[in-house]
Protein backbone atom coordinates (compact mmCIF):
# COMPACT_ATOMS: atom_id res chain seq x y z
CA UNK A 1 0.00 0.00 0.00
CA UNK A 2 1.19 3.42 -1.08
CA UNK A 3 1.60 6.42 1.10
CA UNK A 4 -1.13 7.59 -1.15
CA UNK A 5 -3.66 5.34 -0.83
CA UNK A 6 -3.44 4.64 3.14
CA UNK A 7 -3.58 8.67 3.95
CA UNK A 8 -6.24 8.54 6.46
CA UNK A 9 -8.87 11.74 6.13
CA UNK A 10 -8.87 12.51 9.27
CA UNK A 11 -4.50 12.87 9.09
CA UNK A 12 -5.12 15.08 6.00
CA UNK A 13 -7.60 17.05 7.75
CA UNK A 14 -5.04 18.14 10.22
CA UNK A 15 -2.58 18.65 8.20
CA UNK A 16 -4.66 21.22 5.99
CA UNK A 17 -5.89 22.72 9.39
CA UNK A 18 -2.40 23.06 10.67
CA UNK A 19 -1.44 24.88 7.09
CA UNK A 20 -4.25 27.08 6.93
CA UNK A 21 -6.10 27.56 9.96
CA UNK A 22 -3.13 27.27 12.54
CA UNK A 23 -2.29 30.48 14.31
CA UNK A 24 -4.65 33.02 12.06
CA UNK A 25 -7.87 32.83 14.25
CA UNK A 26 -10.19 31.92 11.49
CA UNK A 27 -12.41 29.76 10.38
CA UNK A 28 -12.63 28.00 6.92
CA UNK A 29 -15.93 27.10 4.97
CA UNK A 30 -17.20 23.64 4.98
CA UNK A 31 -17.76 23.48 0.85
CA UNK A 32 -14.05 24.91 0.70
CA UNK A 33 -12.80 21.79 2.59
CA UNK A 34 -14.72 19.66 0.24
CA UNK A 35 -13.33 21.34 -2.77
CA UNK A 36 -9.76 20.98 -1.68
CA UNK A 37 -10.27 16.97 -0.17
CA UNK A 38 -12.20 16.32 -4.03
CA UNK A 39 -9.27 17.04 -5.49
CA UNK A 40 -7.13 14.70 -3.29
CA UNK A 41 -9.37 12.26 -4.42
CA UNK A 42 -11.75 12.07 -1.14
CA UNK A 43 -15.61 12.17 -1.61
CA UNK A 44 -17.88 14.91 -0.66
CA UNK A 45 -19.61 12.12 2.43
CA UNK A 46 -16.38 11.34 3.75
CA UNK A 47 -14.84 14.65 3.89
CA UNK A 48 -18.32 15.56 5.79
CA UNK A 49 -18.36 13.15 8.00
CA UNK A 50 -14.85 13.50 9.11
CA UNK A 51 -15.85 17.02 10.14
CA UNK A 52 -18.50 15.68 12.02
CA UNK A 53 -16.11 13.03 13.96
CA UNK A 54 -13.82 15.32 14.64
CA UNK A 55 -16.46 18.22 16.13
CA UNK A 56 -17.56 15.24 18.24
CA UNK A 57 -13.83 14.21 19.33
CA UNK A 58 -13.43 17.93 20.55
CA UNK A 59 -10.59 19.09 17.80
CA UNK A 60 -13.46 20.81 15.86
CA UNK A 61 -15.90 23.80 16.30
CA UNK A 62 -18.71 25.00 14.35
CA UNK A 63 -19.22 28.66 13.92
CA UNK A 64 -22.50 29.79 11.49
CA UNK A 65 -22.22 32.44 9.25
CA UNK A 66 -25.86 32.82 7.31
CA UNK A 67 -26.64 29.80 5.46
CA UNK A 68 -22.95 28.85 5.64
CA UNK A 69 -21.15 26.78 8.02
CA UNK A 70 -17.32 27.79 8.95
CA UNK A 71 -14.97 25.48 11.55
CA UNK A 72 -12.31 26.19 13.46
CA UNK A 73 -9.53 25.23 16.06
CA UNK A 74 -9.94 23.96 19.39
CA UNK A 75 -7.82 24.39 22.54
CA UNK A 76 -7.08 20.15 21.77
CA UNK A 77 -6.92 20.33 18.22
CA UNK A 78 -4.52 23.55 18.43
CA UNK A 79 -2.28 21.62 20.93
CA UNK A 80 -2.12 18.51 18.76
CA UNK A 81 -1.20 21.08 15.67
CA UNK A 82 1.59 22.95 17.62
CA UNK A 83 3.01 19.67 18.29
CA UNK A 84 3.11 18.22 15.05
CA UNK A 85 4.78 21.66 13.87
CA UNK A 86 7.41 21.25 16.25
CA UNK A 87 7.84 18.14 15.56
CA UNK A 88 8.18 18.90 11.35
CA UNK A 89 10.26 22.14 11.73
CA UNK A 90 11.92 21.93 15.03
CA UNK A 91 12.84 18.65 16.32
CA UNK A 92 13.29 17.09 13.04
CA UNK A 93 14.25 13.64 12.10
CA UNK A 94 18.00 13.76 12.54
CA UNK A 95 19.11 13.65 16.07
CA UNK A 96 22.68 15.59 16.25
CA UNK A 97 22.20 17.26 19.40
CA UNK A 98 22.25 13.65 22.07
CA UNK A 99 24.17 14.28 24.95
CA UNK A 100 24.48 10.75 26.06
CA UNK A 101 21.71 10.47 28.69
CA UNK A 102 18.72 7.79 28.24
CA UNK A 103 15.62 7.47 29.78
CA UNK A 104 15.14 4.58 31.66
CA UNK A 105 11.05 3.18 32.59
CA UNK A 106 10.53 0.10 34.50
CA UNK A 107 6.92 -0.77 35.73
CA UNK A 108 5.18 -3.96 36.78
CA UNK A 109 1.86 -4.62 36.60
CA UNK A 110 -0.17 -7.24 38.11
CA UNK A 111 -0.86 -10.03 35.06
CA UNK A 112 -4.63 -9.56 34.97
CA UNK A 113 -3.96 -6.23 33.43
CA UNK A 114 -3.23 -7.01 29.92
CA UNK A 115 -5.26 -4.17 28.97
CA UNK A 116 -3.20 -1.45 30.76
CA UNK A 117 -0.03 -3.44 29.85
CA UNK A 118 -0.98 -2.60 26.46
CA UNK A 119 -1.88 0.88 26.35
CA UNK A 120 1.40 1.80 28.34
CA UNK A 121 3.51 -0.53 25.83
CA UNK A 122 1.55 1.86 23.10
CA UNK A 123 1.92 4.93 24.65
CA UNK A 124 5.65 4.64 25.39
CA UNK A 125 5.99 3.74 22.07
CA UNK A 126 4.61 6.02 20.67
CA UNK A 127 7.09 8.64 22.81
CA UNK A 128 10.47 7.29 21.30
CA UNK A 129 10.68 3.95 23.98
CA UNK A 130 12.25 0.87 23.15
CA UNK A 131 12.28 -2.42 25.27
CA UNK A 132 15.31 -2.96 26.68
CA UNK A 133 13.49 -5.92 28.72
CA UNK A 134 10.55 -6.92 29.47
CA UNK A 135 9.55 -4.43 32.21
CA UNK A 136 12.38 -1.91 31.20
CA UNK A 137 12.04 0.70 28.15
CA UNK A 138 14.41 3.15 27.12
CA UNK A 139 14.67 6.29 25.04
CA UNK A 140 17.49 8.48 24.12
CA UNK A 141 17.38 11.91 25.65
CA UNK A 142 15.34 13.15 28.39
CA UNK A 143 11.73 12.22 28.64
CA UNK A 144 9.09 13.64 30.36
CA UNK A 145 6.13 10.77 30.84
CA UNK A 146 4.84 11.93 34.07
CA UNK A 147 1.61 13.32 32.33
CA UNK A 148 1.40 9.60 29.89
CA UNK A 149 1.51 7.82 33.10
CA UNK A 150 -0.81 9.98 35.19
CA UNK A 151 -3.25 9.86 32.28
CA UNK A 152 -2.88 6.14 32.17
CA UNK A 153 -3.58 5.54 36.25
CA UNK A 154 -0.21 3.79 36.00
CA UNK A 155 1.80 6.63 38.31
CA UNK A 156 1.87 3.95 41.23
CA UNK A 157 3.55 1.22 39.02
CA UNK A 158 6.31 2.89 37.31
CA UNK A 159 9.87 4.27 37.93
CA UNK A 160 11.51 6.46 36.16
CA UNK A 161 15.63 7.02 36.19
CA UNK A 162 18.15 8.87 34.45
CA UNK A 163 21.21 6.86 32.90
CA UNK A 164 24.55 7.13 31.32
CA UNK A 165 25.63 3.93 29.18
CA UNK A 166 29.19 2.11 30.65
CA UNK A 167 31.87 2.81 28.64
CA UNK A 168 31.87 -0.36 27.61
CA UNK A 169 28.29 -0.68 26.21
CA UNK A 170 28.05 -0.89 22.69
CA UNK A 171 25.30 1.13 21.91
CA UNK A 172 24.54 0.22 18.15
CA UNK A 173 23.92 -2.88 18.61
CA UNK A 174 21.36 -2.39 22.17
CA UNK A 175 19.51 -0.13 19.56
CA UNK A 176 19.53 -2.70 17.14
CA UNK A 177 18.25 -5.35 19.44
CA UNK A 178 15.81 -3.00 21.15
CA UNK A 179 14.19 -0.82 18.03
CA UNK A 180 12.96 -2.82 14.75
CA UNK A 181 14.38 0.07 12.64
CA UNK A 182 13.59 -1.75 9.14
CA UNK A 183 10.07 -0.84 8.58
CA UNK A 184 11.15 2.63 9.83
CA UNK A 185 14.02 2.65 7.12
CA UNK A 186 11.88 1.55 4.88
CA UNK A 187 9.34 4.18 5.12
CA UNK A 188 12.21 6.94 4.39
CA UNK A 189 13.51 4.96 1.66
CA UNK A 190 9.83 4.91 -0.16
CA UNK A 191 9.16 8.28 0.61
CA UNK A 192 12.32 9.39 -0.75
CA UNK A 193 11.39 7.59 -4.06
CA UNK A 194 8.31 9.47 -4.22
CA UNK A 195 8.91 12.71 -3.61
CA UNK A 196 12.31 13.48 -5.03
CA UNK A 197 11.80 13.64 -8.52
CA UNK A 198 9.36 16.88 -7.36
CA UNK A 199 12.64 18.37 -6.60
CA UNK A 200 12.78 19.56 -10.38
CA UNK A 201 9.02 19.02 -11.49
CA UNK A 202 6.54 21.71 -10.69
CA UNK A 203 3.11 20.16 -10.65
CA UNK A 204 0.18 21.52 -12.41
CA UNK A 205 -1.18 24.81 -10.07
CA UNK A 206 -4.41 23.50 -8.90
CA UNK A 207 -2.43 20.68 -7.60
CA UNK A 208 0.52 22.86 -5.79
CA UNK A 209 -2.11 22.55 -2.22
CA UNK A 210 -3.29 18.84 -2.28
CA UNK A 211 0.26 17.69 -3.07
CA UNK A 212 1.88 19.64 -0.25
CA UNK A 213 -1.16 18.68 2.40
CA UNK A 214 0.16 14.77 1.03
CA UNK A 215 4.17 15.71 1.35
CA UNK A 216 3.31 17.00 5.02
CA UNK A 217 1.13 14.42 5.87
CA UNK A 218 3.14 11.48 4.73
CA UNK A 219 6.53 13.06 6.91
CA UNK A 220 4.77 13.83 9.88
CA UNK A 221 3.30 10.06 9.78
CA UNK A 222 6.93 8.97 9.49
CA UNK A 223 8.81 11.04 12.60
CA UNK A 224 6.19 10.39 14.43
CA UNK A 225 7.45 7.16 14.29
CA UNK A 226 11.31 7.40 14.66
CA UNK A 227 12.29 7.32 17.90
CA UNK A 228 15.40 9.71 16.99
CA UNK A 229 18.27 7.79 17.99
CA UNK A 230 21.40 9.16 18.29
CA UNK A 231 22.78 9.99 14.50
CA UNK A 232 25.90 8.62 15.43
CA UNK A 233 25.06 4.99 16.48
CA UNK A 234 22.65 4.27 13.12
CA UNK A 235 23.89 2.61 10.07
CA UNK A 236 25.87 4.97 8.04
CA UNK A 237 23.43 4.43 5.15
CA UNK A 238 20.43 5.57 7.40
CA UNK A 239 17.95 7.46 5.02
CA UNK A 240 16.23 10.12 7.68
CA UNK A 241 18.67 13.14 6.99
CA UNK A 242 18.17 12.54 3.24
CA UNK A 243 14.55 12.18 3.23
CA UNK A 244 14.47 15.69 5.04
CA UNK A 245 16.31 17.36 2.85
CA UNK A 246 13.63 16.25 0.29
CA UNK A 247 11.04 17.13 2.45
CA UNK A 248 12.31 20.29 2.56
CA UNK A 249 12.89 21.10 -0.79
CA UNK A 250 9.78 19.52 -2.35
CA UNK A 251 7.49 21.76 0.42
CA UNK A 252 9.73 24.91 -0.94
CA UNK A 253 9.12 24.16 -4.55
CA UNK A 254 4.79 23.96 -3.97
CA UNK A 255 4.54 26.96 -1.20
CA UNK A 256 4.05 29.40 -3.90
CA UNK A 257 1.84 27.39 -5.59
CA UNK A 258 0.27 26.21 -2.67
CA UNK A 259 -0.20 30.00 -1.25
CA UNK A 260 -2.03 30.98 -4.63
CA UNK A 261 -4.72 27.59 -4.97
CA UNK A 262 -5.52 28.40 -1.09
CA UNK A 263 -6.47 32.05 -1.99
CA UNK A 264 -8.27 31.02 -5.03
CA UNK A 265 -10.27 28.25 -3.11
CA UNK A 266 -10.30 28.83 0.56
CA UNK A 267 -13.48 31.21 2.11
CA UNK A 268 -12.36 31.89 5.26
CA UNK A 269 -13.55 34.48 7.86
CA UNK A 270 -12.58 35.55 11.56
CA UNK A 271 -12.82 33.36 14.26
CA UNK A 272 -15.41 34.65 16.99
CA UNK A 273 -15.03 34.14 21.07
CA UNK A 274 -16.59 30.94 21.97
CA UNK A 275 -19.52 31.28 24.18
Amino acid sequence: MTGEESLRPQSLMLTFLGDQVLGRDVCVYSGSVIEVFARAGIGEQATRSTLTRMVNRGLLRRQREGRRMYFGLTERSEAVLRDGERRIWQTGAVNRQWDGTWTLLGFSLPESWQRQRHDLRSQLTWSGFGPLFNGLWIAPGEVDVSALVAELGLSAHVKVFRAHADAGMDIGQMIEETWELSDLAGRYEAFVRRWQPWEDELPHPDDGLVLRLRLATEWLRIVRRDPRLPVKHLPDDWLAEQAEKTFRAVHDRLSPLARDASERLLDLVPARPQA
